[in-house]
This record gives structure tokens, sequence and C-alpha cells, in this order.
């Protein structure tokens, strides 16, 4: 892959991992519609995740951090877990994203094959994208609280929505973000549920593209396509979760409905 190339798609990954456009049915489209080939480079899609992943624990190092301590006190004393529970903050905001990582992981499991199957049908994809682009419109009718924050319930209702946005098409932080407002949770929050829940999908995903890598016997000459593609999908979503930040505090998030819907109806008219 030559390094033009690997900065077109990094781009393309850090936009349309974070912004609520879906990035998998961008992809199936692109390669549908320009006849190139993207899925199935399983080094890249390691590093494209890896770069998105960094993008997240950068910008939210201190909560991720304080989690991880929390956690790891926790276990050093399991006993008391009730206690810290109640008083920990940051435990609890662990535990909400252990409960909404629940619904993805089930549906994974058992509809594997079924979800694959629809990146193979880019008319679905685009049906999809209208779809997302409805979910985003009515966001202009919720009504979430200045410092609502997420609960347990609530958690497993964002997750469910994870889930459905294994599809393609289905925008991830569309649909959980989205989810967030109609539950009453704050804007805020919302977003920062939202980044903080998409930590464990990636890393999962590119555990998962490892153990292909490491069968694929990747050489060394190929390592800086690889680098270049991952460090622009970093910068770039710095960049993309920054604004979707700024778009949603100002509850604005319906304005990416337009985009969505556009996609959608180009793709349909022209496959």
């Amino acid at each position: 892959m030559s390094i033009l190339n690997s900065i077109l798609l990094g781009i393309l990954q850090g936009l349309t991992e974070f912004l609520p456009v879906s990035s998998s049915g961008h992809l199936v489209l692109a390669e549908s519609l320009l006849g190139i080939r993207i899925r199935g480079d399983i080094a890249f899609e390691v590093f494209l995740h890896l770069g998105t992943l960094f993008s997240i624990v950068t910008l939210y190092r201190k909560e991720l951090l304080l989690m991880t301590e929390s956690v790891a006190h926790t276990i050093g004393s399991p006993f008391t877990f009730a206690e810290h529970y109640r008083k920990d903050e940051h435990l609890r905001l662990a535990w909400y994203i252990v409960l909404a990582t629940i619904p993805a992981v089930v549906a994974g499991l058992l509809f594997e094959h079924q979800i694959e199957a629809t990146f193979s049908d880019p008319k679905l994809v685009a049906d999809m994208l209208l779809i997302t682009g409805i979910i985003l419109f009515l966001t202009r009718f919720a009504r979430p609280r200045v410092e609502g924050n997420p609960r347990a319930a609530r958690s497993f209702l964002i997750g469910i929505g994870q889930a459905v946005a294994m599809l393609p098409g289905i925008s991830r932080s569309g649909s959980t973000i989205s989810a967030a407002l109609y539950l009453g949770v704050g804007r805020e929050e919302a977003a920062r549920f939202s980044f903080l829940l998409a930590v464990p999908v990636i890393a999962g995903a590119a555990l998962l593209k490892s153990k292909e890598l490491y069968a694929s016997h990747t050489t060394l000459t190929d390592i800086l396509p690889l680098l270049t593609g991952g460090v622009t999908a970093y910068v770039v979503g710095l960049a993309a979760i920054k604004l979707l930040l700024g778009v949603v505090r100002k509850g604005k998030l319906s304005w990416f409905a337009a985009y969505c819907i556009a996609v959608g109806i180009t793709a349909l008219v022209l496959l």
C-alpha cells in the first residue's frame, strides 16, 4: 500500500470512527462504488484501530487511569466492594461500561456470521445510513438533564444501541450518544460515556485482528505505510473527538442527520 493511500484511509478512519456517520458503512460503500478493496488488509486494520484507540486514551487518560486504579483497589479488597461502589464514582463508571459492553459481546457471539454477511450488502448499508440519519435528527426532541449521569439500567440500554451499531451503516457514536440523550443523560456525560465505551470495543477488535496479523507474517518493509495510517488515524481521531464534543455540547448532533440521509439516498440511487 502506498503512503498516500495510507494517509487517505487514516483520515477516513479517524473521521468516521468518531463522527456519527458510520465508519463501517463508509468503507462498504467505498468498496462498492469506487471499486477499491479496503477491508481484508489485516495489518492495516490493526494499526488503524490502534490509532483511533490512542486518540481516546490521550483525551480521556485521566478518567481511564482513575477507573483502573479504582478497579485494582477493589480487587485488592473484594469484601468492601459495596462500600467502594457507593463512594467511588470512577468504580461505578467502570461497572457501567462493563454493563454497556455486554449486549455487543452477546450479539457478536450469537450473530457473528449474520452480521458479517451484512457487509456484503451495500444497499442494506445505505438503508442503515438513512436510519442513522433519523436517529440523529430525533435528538432535536431529546431533553437531557444538565448534569444527568448514566446509571446501571441506562448504561445497559445504551449498550443495546452499541450492539445495533454492529450493523454497517449504523453509527456507533451516533447510536450511543443519541440513546444516552433520549434517556436523560447530560450532553457532556453522554459524549464522554460513548467515547469511553469505545475503548473495550476498539481494543477487542484490534486484539482479534492481531491474531490474524501474527499469522499473516507482515514484514518490516510493510511497517512504514502501517505506521503512517495509524498515526494519521490518531491525529484525525483527536480532532474528530473534539469536534463532536463541541457539537454535542451545543445540542446540535442532528447536524449530521442531513449528511447521513444524503449519503444513504445517493448510494441507493447509484447502486
